[in-house]
């Protein structure tokens, strides 16, 4: 045995090996199949040279997963992580362990994509209802949607939703100045785009005013509680709706704003179970009243049947509005933020409604208790009706009193130079409130909290007293100990299809490795238990990632700037295209209203421009895929004087390099415009090309997909952009950091997603250079092996030079359909049978499928997948040479659940056997649809969206009892 260097010992680069499925000899195997010495001479055919990087990237090489560890652990030793009595809407919470341990950090969840394929997603579908079923009981209105990014962007959608359901014709939103400050300031961004101009003031104000809608807030931001029945009353007699920002747990003691007359309902769930994380991410919720269902934006999910007649849960009117109305769209609504709803819903399950109305009134009763310790010390509350916040005139003595607090680590929030509030939550204590009571106190009199309590008397006024029931459903009152929800949560894990169980071969997804040392740090407390609006002193390891995290992206991208405050991809695109818009109009070209955009662009890129104001031209594409050059240069020459942007997506929807990117850029510089270039597929890109040098000005980039936070059933989701120099200064401005005139904030919190920006830190510095540069290449080597192997089979539908895709390949079945009545769904479908998630369906062509697999899948998970997919192939050749039945055969019926294969009659021509176990493999590890194939027509027409009647319930009960 030979002596090894020690160097080659330590292994500090090991982790590459870790994240990139293929060995160096399955590489070399697959590079044979494609007839490639190597691969490099691979990437030198794939990517243009007129776009390559020159120099590799100036990053630090690769860590082991303990240096990262350690070095991340360093940064969170330097936050300072205070007692937070600041409020706004953040609040401390107690994350049952067991929902800790078996969501937030099982892979089983946060691994999980979007529930489009709902066969294979009814655990995290049924979570989700929970969670629409648990808002709407509590804010009394008839529907919810399933999770919205944040309390902020929740209240501006709601605006958008009002101006389309509003009868009054007025284009001003009132916003009552009592709202959380950060949530007006993003409705302030968002309000221009659309023509709306919205007005702040005392709430009383509004029935002075012509409005098409009015927001309030229920507790208000400072902690008043107001009846708002006649505001309400007095504008929707002027034909204005309501939106009521209300807080979840205050609605267990409370009248809902559904009974106080309000249309929608916003806010967070952020206090159920969910850690502040130094801004997110966090559900926000939004419902609404019966009759605005169908203009509701983000996902909804919905009962409908399998063909078995089975219940069975699916996103309903599923078809997203910016892929039906595009450039007409009202919102770019992509990312939700389903692992976080998960969470709140499952908080409220394993409390149920009991728990939670003994949480709130322990809550209320801590806020009561040191409102009456105030009063000994004489000091008054503002306000005789709150529930969890105490707002007190402390005149001169404000200073002090803030300095006291900080002095024994903890944070007030103040209000003006005379005013402090001070908000309670689940997690304070008696000794909690003591302290505060002697950091207000200017004498050596010390309170004790038993002796105040028994004089303290509630705040919340009888006319406002909660009365109605709410989680009445066996879901939330089954489910209270601890074994029965961690069985629940098992139960419901075991439903689903996860990239812990297989490859999910999405294109334009990315479902790549979310490995667990990435993961660790985010539950952290130096980082989970960080209050956003904290002072700028405390979160200084936060502030060090922030930075570090920022400089590696620039250096990746080319860009000289980014900001990681959009907390999803479609909030990214909005940022880059409102930091156009303000750079134009800074240069006095406020009149570039044209954005181009090719027609296979994704459905946000249209719906983002629209919502800054401007207008879409659609771009034609050419038979290989690529933009059409010659009708963007016509286009461009029609639209010049008033040319704002191009948005394109490289690389391009369809899978290709497109050789003329550098030359596209160009022309449209030459006519006054800036390119946005959507960095969703910016895992083709990361160490071999650089778009902020090759050409564009901005790019928003999915560091859920590139840079390796989950997916988590359909969030959460950060698109932080990058931009050249020039747009620098138009980047968002952040709430209660800076106030950049230019532009203000898109998200609630100043950094948007903080807690989850570790993940992406983590990976860069454990693939360090080399390791991120080896990940593009071999992502584009594996898209080529699987489009090539099923060559024969499936042919590619677009390629660039020499035959080469990208990182992705679209297999064109329309030919199929045509020959035997397969459809794309069917290959869909039929997947299932086999343990796969299905590619992307009909996206970006009908009728297609989109392959992506990523570099973390093994050569072994390809060839699995292709030889599932040469399986599906030949079945279908048995349907077109008659062997088969047309509509009787294993893809038209496809998934086959264990109920139907062990049904007594079998009228079917194929095998049970062929049914179940279509490849031998199959019958050591198989996956069970837990539902069939689901009725899509059937749920759109029966929109059923809460949790399912009592009987459905109680017979699945008896059933499972028998």
């Amino acid at each position: 045995m030979t002596r090894s260097e020690f160097s080659t010992l330590a292994a500090h680069d090991s982790f590459i090996a870790r994240h990139i499925g293929p060995s160096l000899t399955d590489q070399q195997a697959m590079l044979s199949v494609l007839k490639r010495k190597s691969l490099d001479a691979l990437i030198d055919e794939v990517v243009p040279a007129s776009i390559r990087s020159s120099a590799a990237l100036a990053l630090p090489p690769a860590a082991s997963e303990p240096e990262v560890l350690a070095r991340i652990k360093v940064m969170a030793q330097k936050n300072k992580v205070f007692k937070n009595f600041l409020g706004m809407g953040y609040y401390g919470t107690h994350t049952p362990n067991v929902i800790l341990r078996n969501v937030l950090e099982n892979p089983a969840w946060y691994t999980a994509y979007t529930p489009y394929q709902p066969e294979i997603s009814q655990g995290r579908l049924e979570a989700l209802i929970n969670f629409q079923t648990m808002v709407s009981d509590l804010t009394g209105l008839a529907i919810a949607n399933a999770s919205m990014l944040d309390e902020a962007t929740a209240a501006a959608e709601a605006m958008t939703l009002a101006r389309r359901c509003a009868k009054a014709e007025s284009n001003v939103f009132f916003v009552s100045n009592r709202c959380h400050p950060q949530t007006i300031a993003v409705i302030q961004t968002r309000a221009p785009g659309f023509g709306i101009t919205v007005k702040v003031g005392d709430e009383a104000d509004a029935a002075n005013e012509n409005i098409f809608g009015l927001l309030l807030q229920y507790p208000a931001s400072t902690g008043r509680v107001i009846d708002y029945r006649q505001i309400i009353l007095s504008a929707q007699t002027k034909g204005a709706v309501a939106v009521m920002a209300a807080d979840l747990l205050s609605l267990t003691l409370l009248t809902p704003p559904g009974e106080l007359g309000a249309d929608i309902a916003v806010g967070t769930t952020q206090r159920f179970g969910v850690p502040m994380g130094f801004g997110g991410p966090h559900a926000a919720y939004l419902a609404c009243k019966d009759a605005y269902k169908r203009q509701l934006p983000g996902r909804l999910v919905g009962v409908s049947i399998d063909n078995m007649g089975n219940p069975a849960y699916r996103l309903t009117l599923q078809t997203r509005e910016q892929h039906i109305r595009r450039e007409k769209a009202t919102s770019n609504i992509c990312t939700a933020q389903v692992l976080l709803a998960v969470m709140a819903g499952m908080y409220a399950t394993y409390h149920g409604p009991a728990g939670l109305k003994r949480i709130a009134t322990y809550v209320h009763r801590i806020a009561t208790t040191f409102a009456a310790g105030l009063g000994e010390m004489n000091f008054q509350p503002s306000d005789e009706a709150y529930f969890d916040t105490v707002t007190v005139n402390t005149g001169d003595k404000t200073g002090e009193i803030l300095a006291r607090g900080t002095a024994h680590e903890i944070n007030l929030r103040k209000v003006d130079a005379n005013t402090i509030a001070v908000a309670f939550d689940e997690t304070t204590t008696k000794a909690d409130v003591e302290l505060l009571w002697a950091v207000f106190s200017d004498s050596d009199a010390k309170l004790t909290f038993i002796e105040i309590e028994k004089t303290a008397k509630d705040a919340l006024p009888a006319s406002l007293r909660r009365t109605s029931v709410y989680l009445t459903h066996p879901v939330f009152n089954r489910h209270h100990s601890e074994t029965e929800m961690l069985r629940y949560l098992r139960s419901l894990a075991d439903k689903d299809l996860a990239l812990d169980r297989t490859m999910i071969p999405l294109g334009s997804c990315t479902m790549k490795l979310n490995a667990t040392t990435e993961m660790i740090p985010v539950t952290w407390p130096e980082f989970s238990n960080m209050h956003p609006f904290a002072p700028a002193e405390q979160s200084a390891g936060y502030r060090e990632l922030i930075a570090d995290l920022e400089q590696s992206l620039c250096e990746i991208t080319g860009y000289d700037a980014v900001s990681l405050q959009p907390n999803s991809g479609a909030q990214g695109e909005y940022a880059g295209l409102l930091a156009i818009q303000a750079y134009h109009r800074a240069r006095g070209d406020g009149h570039r209203h044209i954005v181009l955009i090719p027609s296979s662009a994704h459905g946000t890129n249209p719906a983002s421009a629209q919502m800054v104001g401007m207008n879409v031209v659609v771009v034609d594409c050419d038979a290989a895929g690529n933009v059409d050059m010659a009708d963007l240069t016509r286009q461009v020459e029609i639209h010049s004087k008033n040319l704002a942007a191009l948005m394109v997506t490289y690389p391009s929807t369809h899978g290709v390099f497109e050789d003329a990117i550098v030359d596209i850029c160009k022309l449209i510089h030459a006519h006054g415009g800036q390119v946005y270039l959507d960095g969703a597929n910016m895992n083709a890109l990361v160490g071999v090309a650089r778009p902020g040098k090759f050409g564009a000005d901005v790019s928003h980039l999915n560091l859920h997909k590139t840079f390796c936070i989950p997916h988590g059933g359909g969030g959460p989701g950060v698109g932080p952009i990058g931009v050249r120099a020039h747009l620098a200064p138009y980047l968002p401005s952040r709430f209660g950091v800076d106030s950049n005139a230019a532009v203000g904030p898109v998200s609630a919190a100043p950094y948007g997603s903080a807690s989850i920006l570790a993940i992406s830190w983590a990976y860069i510095a454990l693939m360090g250079r080399e390791g991120l540069t080896q990940a593009t290449k071999v992502a584009i080597l594996n898209a080529n092996y699987i489009a090539a192997r099923l060559a024969p089979h499936y042919p590619t539908l677009f390629s660039g030079n020499n035959g080469l895709v990208a990182h992705e390949c679209i297999l064109d079945t329309r030919p199929l359909k045509e020959k035997s009545g397969i459809s794309a769904e069917d290959i869909a479908k039929r997947l299932i049978d086999y343990g796969f998630h299905a590619p992307t369906l009909s996206f970006p062509v009908p009728g297609t499928l989109m392959v992506e697999p990523t570099e973390s899948e093994s050569k072994f998970e390809l060839d699995r997948f292709i030889d599932a997919m040469i399986s599906i192939r030949q079945e279908i050749r048995a349907i077109e040479s008659g062997k088969l039945d047309r509509d009787d055969n294993p893809l038209k019926n496809a998934p086959h659940t264990a109920q139907a294969l062990m049904a007594e009659s079998w009228v079917h021509d194929y095998t049970r056997e062929t049914a179940a176990f279509p490849l031998p493999g199959l019958k050591h590890a198989k996956y069970w649809s837990p539902v069939g194939r689901v009725d899509n027509i059937y749920g759109d027409k029966n929109v059923f969206c809460s949790c399912p009647p009592l009987l459905t319930y109680q017979t699945e009960i008896s059933v499972s009892a028998e």
